[in-house]
């Protein structure tokens, strides 16, 4: 149900809702994605088990996103976001809980399916979706914002670094769970429908102060609602080509993406001798140059095109893993750390500002939710592929350097995706 219009706030309650969502993802960074390399030399260490094994068990934590991207997709179209946001805290809450108890494999593997299942249900697909919702002019700029919450984690990771060495990762694990649910689930109280639902238009604009406000005063209509028929159904969405190459090209930046959080820290200590300690500042270091790349790529994103910036982001993270492969030194580190957070961050809040400007909001969760299937395949392989090399071949140089000139290939699928045309159902109807 439609409520009344109010009074013009003084801070749109879209900007609230993005910093419900730079919050959140502070605790979806420094807890679970940049403590994986910790976690994974802690378990090795505790249980002996092979870093394949343990690889394949952080990819659970992708693979299951991908098959529930479409439900996830249908809940927040059908139910809006904030009950999905809640369920997400709860059940990422309890799965870190009960990570904090495993006493075997199979037991590692089930609390992390939950911690995924949670994660997803509370994380990027449904923040991004809600502020796709809010904005439409200012969606890149609005989406990097909160983007950066994730980058900003990288301020807690070396605490969480820090409690694994002196308290052990059980505890370490249990604390965090406490946490999730003591933010996570107030948090999701911001996650409110569109703002149509609250007699509000997105970017906080109103009738007469609208950028397409006709000069002789008739009636406004705000680019982001023409016309709903304008908006793309899944299936339609899914005919199209672009579909397709927005997600195959996301996937496979998600090929890097991926694998630094797990691999990263074992390469620097095992294989090139750094202390795990030292290894905590690394993190933040991607996590800066992260923040300027979301800054940058806020900016430039919603002035030119998308697509565009993200391709030259592609070279960045193939370049970043190139170097790792051919050098370990000091300079070689920081330079790859440069490169990768730079393109992370530029690319990373594109992907669902591409989706919601070709095929609209109206289906944008479910559209969103059939693409994970494809995107988060390549979170799978990444970290799946250099674990088991390194089982093989006791480093990770041919894993690195295969991984880092993929992605660089696939920046073809980027430039090819261009801006679809309407459904045709809607010629003459616009």
């Amino acid at each position: 149900m439609i409520k009344p219009e109010r009074a013009k706030p003084r801070i749109f309650f879209g900007w609230h809702l993005v910093a419900a969502g730079f919050f959140i993802q502070i605790l979806h960074s420094s807890l679970l994605f940049l403590s994986q390399g910790a976690y994974l030399v802690e378990l090795q260490a505790a249980f002996g088990w092979s870093r394949s094994s343990i690889s394949a068990g952080f990819s659970l934590l992708r693979l299951e996103s991908g098959f529930l991207g479409p439900l996830q997709g249908w809940m927040i179209d059908r139910f809006g976001p904030r009950p999905v946001m809640r369920l997400g805290a709860l059940l990422f809450g309890l799965g870190f809980i009960a990570f904090g108890q495993i006493q075997s494999l199979w037991q590692f593997y089930a609390a992390l399916a939950v911690v995924a299942i949670g994660s997803s249900l509370g994380g990027f697909l449904t923040i991004h979706t809600a502020i796709a919702h809010w904005f439409h002019r200012k969606r890149a700029r609005a989406m990097s914002i909160g983007s950066a919450g994730f980058a900003s984690g990288a301020v807690i990771a070396p605490l969480v670094a820090w409690s694994i060495v002196e308290f052990s990762w059980r505890t370490t694990a249990v604390i965090s769970g406490i946490l999730i649910l003591a933010i996570g689930i107030p948090g999701a109280q911001f996650f409110k429908r569109s703002p149509e639902h609250y007699g509000m238009l997105p970017d906080g604009d109103t009738p007469p102060d609208a950028d397409t406000a006709s000069t002789s005063g008739s009636a406004v209509i705000h680019p982001a609602v023409v016309g709903s028929n304008t908006d793309f159904t899944v299936r339609e969405a899914m005919r199209d080509r672009s579909f397709w190459f927005i997600a195959i090209g996301h996937g496979t930046a998600l090929l890097v993406t991926a694998t630094v959080p797990v691999h990263l820290v074992p390469f620097l200590v095992d294989q090139n001798g750094w202390s795990l300690a030292a290894t905590s500042f690394v993190f933040p270091a991607i996590m800066v140059m992260q923040i300027a790349g979301q800054m940058i790529g806020g900016v430039v994103g919603d002035r030119y095109t998308k697509r565009f910036v993200a391709a030259v982001a592609m070279f960045g993270h193939g370049g970043a893993f190139i170097i790792l492969a051919f050098s370990s030194t000091v300079p070689a580190v920081i330079a790859a750390v440069a490169l990768h957070g730079l393109a992370w961050g530029a690319r990373g809040p594109l992907m669902m500002a591409i989706r919601a400007d070709y095929f609209g909001r109206r289906n944008l969760g479910m559209i969103a939710g059939w693409s994970n299937g494809i995107t988060l395949t390549g979170s799978v392989i990444g970290p799946l592929y250099a674990g088991l090399l390194f089982d093989r071949q006791g480093d990770y140089n041919f894993a690195f350097w295969t991984l880092g000139v993929a992605t660089i290939l696939c920046t073809v699928f980027f430039i090819a995706a261009r801006k679809p045309p309407l459904p045709s159902r809607t010629i003459g109807q616009t």
